[in-house]
């Protein structure tokens, strides 16, 4: 029998382990970073932030992810190269070996927690890990029981965390996975320990129960003003971060939502920082941070007073801090939000030819939504400096175990029910491309984001843009309105002209994967070539 520390809700037999093990239940993230210094898992900087190191794999391994193919949910899951199915008989040797594996560990450590803070919708979990830093990610990163909840705690879904397990197993890829399985509410993930696939696997589970109940899933961030709500969708580098912190609105959550019959509501009860670059003067919150006692930071090199140096990226620019969302001071207390007035879609256009803001209908909104676009400069080490489109439908296709086209449709009767408006903004590049044009000013877009949350764009002038027909304001509070325009940015109208059919048909031939399963409607929002 287990020798237990701390408060369980349960026991590790339920759970299908059984060992002689020290095991730690619900402690609080503080003493797991004490225990993970004590096992060497880490160590403390200058101010007492965990520093942690997850190895080779500094990211997620999208190739390694599996879900299992079952009677409950097979015909949910949009099956092919994101969605990888995989047997239950897979899984359950898999189990097995991890089972094993974990009960031979000295120590283990539990955490009974949600995944929502929507009480009605929350996600009761159980995450099992052999390490006691994967246990205060956890515990930062989803919602933290009360001490009464914690009484009645029954975990819908386990995860069983064995990052030092690696498989040997023909049916995988490596020796990484992780693997889902909705029939059994578990989750099981070895070999990697980088933490994020911890949250991202329930994240995913999130993204097939909620649409069953008509509520939307959303990678977003969100703020509020407390009467007027906005989410923020965006992939890496568009701003998502930067731009729903705001002095003036409280952050509801940087990263995970749903859409609700009650509004918008965290799944998280902390977040997952990038820190590449972090700046106290561009982002003095998320910096406040890495500051404090019970802050995990991945791969961040320290210099020898245990300083953190966020531009060092020798481990991996793809470096993280994970904290409650309690280390935010600028937040709302419930992690909740009214029904959304605004939808922000952020893109970084680096071939400099989406307007800096415009404004989408019902359709074009469902569109952009499905085509999740940004661009990117190609890496330098090979030379190339032309821009790279690319696309993650709904700002987080790895997630979605369902087709984009029922997201897009959640999205659209949400936004239709309660009258939220649509507003593409573009962080990217004005008056051409990537290494001609120069990147948006940050006061500028941040002056027509408050000007389209509150209402300052209502009754200005706009105009149609010509390839992607939605509605481009010709003035704006706070911005040049020379800049308003993409094509009038440009010294050479021809050179636009020709970029500007190119990025058009980029986004036509990535939506071919998603025509047959959206409406006729969304379908015709597809730009045309000018």
């Amino acid at each position: 029998m287990a020798n237990v520390v701390g408060a369980p809700s349960g026991n590790l037999v339920e759970s299908g382990i059984e060992t002689d093990a020290t095991a730690y239940w619900n402690l609080d993230n503080l003493s797991l970073i004490e225990l993970a210094v004590s096992r060497q898992e880490g160590f403390l900087t200058v101010d007492g932030a965990l520093v942690t190191e997850t190895g080779k794999r500094t990211g997620r391994s999208p190739k390694d992810k599996f879900i299992v193919n079952e009677p409950t949910t097979s015909q949910d899951v949009n099956w092919g190269d994101i969605n990888i199915s995989t047997e239950k008989e897979v899984f359950d040797r898999l189990k097995k070996q991890v089972l094993e594996y974990l009960s031979q560990r000295e120590e283990l450590f539990i955490q009974d927690l949600y995944c929502g803070a929507e009480e009605s919708e929350a996600l009761s979990i159980r995450v099992i890990n052999e390490s006691a830093w994967h246990s205060a990610f956890a515990r930062n990163m989803f919602v933290r029981p009360t001490s009464e909840q914690l009484e009645s705690h029954s975990p819908q879904f386990t995860v069983y965390h064995a990052p030092k397990f690696e498989a040997d197993d023909d049916d995988l890829n490596s020796e990484c996975f992780v693997i889902v399985n909705y029939e059994l509410g578990e989750v099981i993930i070895g070999g990697t320990r980088y933490a994020g696939e911890i949250k991202k696997s329930i994240f995913s589970v999130m993204n097939l129960i909620l649409p069953r109940k008509g509520i939307l899933p959303m990678h977003c961030s969100a703020n509020t003003n407390g009467e007027n709500t906005a989410v923020f969708f965006g992939l890496s580098g568009t701003g998502k971060t930067t731009l729903s912190a705001d002095p003036k609105r409280a952050l509801i959550g940087d990263d995970e939502h749903g859409w609700g019959a009650n509004g918008v509501f965290n799944f998280e009860g902390g977040c997952y920082a990038k820190l590449i670059n972090l700046s106290e003067e561009d982002e003095p919150e998320i910096f406040a941070t890495t500051k404090r006692k019970g802050t995990v930071l991945e791969n961040i090199i320290v210099d020898s007073d245990g300083v953190p140096d966020f531009s060092d990226t020798t481990k991996t620019e793809n470096t993280r801090g994970s904290y409650p969302i309690e280390a935010i001071a600028n937040r709302t207390l419930d992690s909740k939000g009214g029904h959304p007035e605004n939808v922000i879609f952020l893109t970084c256009d680096a071939f400099g030819v989406l307007p800096p803001i415009s404004r989408l209908s019902a359709s074009q909104a469902a569109y952009h939504f499905i085509s999740g676009y940004t661009a990117k400069v190609a890496g330098t080490e090979v030379g190339v400096t032309e821009p790279e489109a690319t696309f993650s439908a709904c700002f987080g296709e790895p997630f979605m175990p369902m087709h984009p086209g029922v997201y897009a449709d959640l999205l659209s009767k949400k936004m239709a029910e309660h009258g939220s408006t649509a507003w593409l903004i573009n962080t990217g590049w004005s008056g051409g491309s990537y290494g001609v044009g120069k990147r948006m000013k940050i006061k500028h877009t941040r002056a027509m984001l408050n000007a389209a949350l509150d209402g300052a764009l209502n009754n200005v002038e706009f105009t149609k843009d010509e390839r992607f027909g939605f509605d481009i304001p010709t003035s704006c509070p706070g911005v040049p309105s020379e800049v308003l325009i993409p094509k009038q940015t440009w010294t050479n109208d021809d050179e636009y002209d020709i970029t500007a059919n190119k990025l058009v048909d980029m986004f036509n031939k990535n939506f071919e994967r998603y025509s047959q399963g959206v409406s006729a409607e969304v379908n015709a929002s597809a730009p045309n070539a000018a």
